[in-house]
């Protein structure tokens, strides 16, 4: 196996553009193994490539970029793009054919992408953060599960879980702050220990603890099963993700932290549970009603609904404290089910929620302010209350859980064992 030195992945994240412009490099110089093609375009016009390697009868579908702020995808593909290239054992030795949507989100990743400093910052990052709205996400399907009114990379992606009939769909996704997980459709059995084993090489935690899977099963470590419809999160049965379903596929979602925290693995009883989820829901609404305020302020200001940006800031203080229901007591009601045993590890994971949302909302929102071009100008005061806002919760939040940068490269290394792990032990 490479070293996690391996050439195809840089220092930073590539953008949009360098991840096609190194496809097409790939796709020239095998023109034998690889394939470089066009499946649809985005909303914007944006190009939607799929490079394909190998020519087996086992297809293996990987979907970079279905998050626009989850920027390790493209590393990832470029890695395992190449390593699937050099290494005949991983296409002929075993049927397979890998294809690769180099981004799902292109205009996304558009509104997204800086290219970092040699030091890549929390501040840095939120401060040109973009993740859009639910209903602007291409793995999501319609709320009638059809494709009437999806978005065109919805489209395009369906189009090729229908062509490929995929055997495993790998979504590749990040988190700022916390452990390596994966999400599965279907259980993989052994999965949990080749992922362990590779996230302890490069001091990464497991996520042993997420917020959004307290009521799946984890048959280990950092390895959780979604429900099936009818259950906890069911929405997921209404993406891309349980598509793959009706052709006998798994899907897998991988996520890899940028910033390590260290008590996401820490599955030792929290000392004072219900305090810290009643402090964290507090907190969370508290901000969500200052950014929302702030919301107001600026609103009237802008064209329009204020564009993609401010869609989503709204989104966040609108349903983000409504979802804390699922863990703050003073928002549960009896019908809830119970929770489970409340470790570090998961209360960790509210905490980091209960801090990531308002400042998503406040990021995005201080970047329409800082762009807003058409008089009369938002007020001075917003603009420099936003501006001391997201310095001061990025700092309070890489503070408060100890986080720690990994390297892009360990990152995509990581994301990349995780695909090939779950391939390898595919069932069947």
């Amino acid at each position: 196996m490479t070293s996690p030195g391996d050439t195809a992945v840089g220092e930073r994240y590539p953008t949009v553009d360098e991840v096609a412009a190194a496809a097409r490099a790939l796709a020239l110089r095998r023109p034998d193994v690889c394939r470089l093609r066009t499946v649809g375009l985005s909303r914007a016009g944006e190009p939607l490539l799929l490079l394909s390697v190998g020519h087996g009868s086992r297809n293996v579908l990987v979907v970079a970029g279905p998050h626009a702020n989850e920027m390790v995808g493209g590393a990832t593909a470029l890695l395992l793009a190449r390593r699937v290239t050099a290494d005949p054992v991983l296409r002929d030795g075993t049927d397979a054919a890998w294809h690769f949507l180099l981004c799902a989100d292109p205009d996304g990743a558009r509104l997204n992408e800086a290219v970092p400093d040699a030091r890549f910052t929390m501040l840095g990052h939120y401060r040109h953060f973009f993740r859009p709205r639910a209903a602007e996400q291409p793995e999501w399907l319609p709320d009638d599960g059809t494709l009437d009114g999806a978005l065109p990379e919805t489209r395009a992606l369906i189009g090729v879980i229908d062509e490929l009939r995929p055997v495993l769909q790998c979504s590749l996704h990040g988190i700022d702050v916390g452990g390596t997980f994966i999400q599965v459709t279907r259980d993989i059995p052994r999965l949990a220990e080749r992922i362990a084993k590779s996230a302890a090489e490069f001091d990464i935690p497991l996520e042993a603890g997420s917020s959004d899977a307290f009521h799946w099963p984890s048959p280990g470590p950092g390895v959780y099963v979604l429900p099936p419809p009818g259950g906890p999160r069911e929405d997921a049965s209404n993406s891309t993700w349980t598509y793959a379903h009706r052709y006998g596929g798994v899907t897998a979602i991988a996520e890899v932290p940028m910033w390590a925290c260290d008590r996401a693995a820490d599955t030792s009883p929290h000392p004072s549970a219900e305090r810290a989820l009643r402090t964290a829901g507090e907190a969370l609404r508290r901000a969500s009603l200052l950014v929302g305020g702030l919301i107001g302020e600026v609103r009237p200001h802008l064209p329009d609904d204020g564009g993609p940006l401010l869609r989503a800031a709204q989104e966040i203080v609108a349903v983000g404290p409504a979802l804390a229901a699922d863990w703050d007591p003073a928002l549960r009601t009896a019908a809830a089910p119970p929770l489970p045993a409340m470790t570090r590890a998961r209360v960790s994971s509210v905490e980091i929620y209960a801090q990531r949302l308002p400042l998503r909302a406040a990021a995005m929102l201080l970047r329409v302010v800082r762009t807003a071009e058409l008089p009369p100008a938002p007020p001075a005061p917003v603009r420099e209350l936003l501006e001391r806002l997201v310095a001061e919760w990025c700092e309070a939040y890489e503070t408060a859980h100890r986080a720690r940068w990994i390297p892009v490269r360990q990152q995509a290394e990581q994301h990349a064992r995780v695909v090939l792990a779950a391939f390898d032990l595919l069932p069947g």
